[in-house]
């Protein structure tokens, strides 16, 4: 409901950025101010602007990706057109004011039409970065210490991924650099922290082959995950949600597409690693999912637990730091920030959590926020990584 009440923010802001590049044009040369180009410009850019909600409104199939495709590029260039348009705004406005500056020269076509240019420039450069930068997955690495012993392990290596977000921004193409990636860490346990998908399974580009890329992940204990908060069956539109009567919940098929990955749902439950390791996968905090009415505290977790014995977490929010190192858990593996996905995101993320992105050491527990694999929204990432993590275990005995 959200998006219905900012539409006429949006529109107005919208109205705002084509009034400046028609005034832009016109002072390039007079022709481009003349009414059949400004008939094309405002043809052109509604198009761009409206893609969002005509694939919002569009039944599933090829115009309604191609219409998501377009507009969650769109929501990208435009945040960087807005950003990049008020700073300008503001900058102008002081330089008005000061005395020391020729306000001649301020005033000038030429002034406006190169500041214009170098607007474009730049909002164009950072904007194709960003398409680039996200399709390119690297590997962070990281190693710990586990106060605990174990009989048989001195060491495991484990990766970390979250927020897949397949649909249509993430398709097989992505999948497969993912999992190129972490089969070439020769992991002993893979661990996926959530929001695999990116809330409608009738987004996915092709689910059957999708869960046979994913399948041939490689790892010895196997690949264990847990549901995020877009792990859920409801329509969206420029990121916000629509209520809707009854729980919100995963889809039954998203449930099947798991299992004909190879890949262990863990419901608020736990499950033993070579006899010796205790890893215990959380539901979503605001949305636990199917069974679930209210999620296990920390407490309730390991009360039951050898807590004499290593336990890892899958947690896709990295929200109660403190109550799982209080409660005895050794290692917590999380995604769901995305590190801000696009800069000046990655500041407030950072103002948001106690770990955004990266490692924390929080008592003796280790804490691990992977920045994620996939993007959610504008389909670029300006200032952050699309990563798999790589960590490292040691054990004391």
């Amino acid at each position: 409901m959200i998006a219905v009440f900012l539409s006429p923010v949006y529109i107005l802001v919208n109205i705002y950025l084509i009034r400046w590049l028609f005034r832009w044009l016109k002072a390039v040369h007079p022709c481009l101010g003349k009414r059949r180009v400004k008939i094309l410009i405002s043809v052109i850019y509604l198009f761009f602007a409206s893609a969002l909600l005509a694939g919002f409104l569009l039944p599933a199939g090829e115009a309604k990706r191609f219409f998501m495709h377009v507009g969650n590029y769109w929501l990208g260039v435009l945040a960087y057109v807005i950003l990049t348009v008020a700073a300008a705004d503001i900058l102008r406005f002081f330089l008005k004011r000061c005395r020391w500056v020729n306000q001649e020269k301020l005033r000038s076509p030429r002034t406006f039409v190169l500041a214009g240019g170098f607007c474009i420039l730049l909002i164009t450069a950072v904007s194709l970065w960003g398409v680039v930068n996200a399709r390119i997955i690297r590997t962070t690495e990281y190693e710990i210490t586990v106060e605990k012993e174990t009989k048989s392990i001195d060491e495991m290596k484990i990766v970390l991924a979250a927020d897949l977000h397949m649909g249509y921004n993430i398709g097989c193409r992505h999948m497969e650099r993912m999992v190129e990636k972490i089969n070439r860490e020769d992991p002993d346990l893979v661990v996926i922290a959530g929001d695999i998908f990116d809330n409608e399974y009738e987004a996915l580009e092709n689910p059957e082959r999708l869960a046979s890329i994913l399948k041939g992940i490689q790892s010895r204990y196997g690949v264990y995950a847990c549901y995020g908060n877009h792990d859920i069956q409801e329509k969206i539109l420029a990121g916000f949600t629509f209520r809707s009567k009854g729980k919100k919940e995963s889809d039954i098929r998203m449930d099947a597409f798991l299992e004909q990955a190879g890949i262990t749902l863990l419901r608020d439950e736990s499950v033993m690693i070579a006899d010796e390791i205790v890893l215990y996968g959380r539901p979503d905090a605001k949305k636990p999912g199917r069974g679930i009415t209210v999620r296990r505290t920390p407490g309730e977790i390991t009360s039951g637990l050898d807590l004499s014995k290593p336990i890892f977490v899958i947690d896709h929010e990295p929200g109660e730091l403190q109550e799982l190192a209080d409660a005895g858990a050794d290692l917590d593996l999380c995604g769901h920030t995305h590190d801000g996905q696009m800069f000046p995101g990655n500041i407030l993320t950072a103002m948001m959590w106690e770990n955004a992105c990266g490692y924390l050491k929080k008592d003796d527990m280790h804490s691990i926020v992977t920045s994620g694999v996939g993007v959610f929204g504008p389909n670029m990432r300006v200032g952050t990584i699309a990563e798999i993590c790589s960590i490292t275990v040691h054990f004391k005995g």
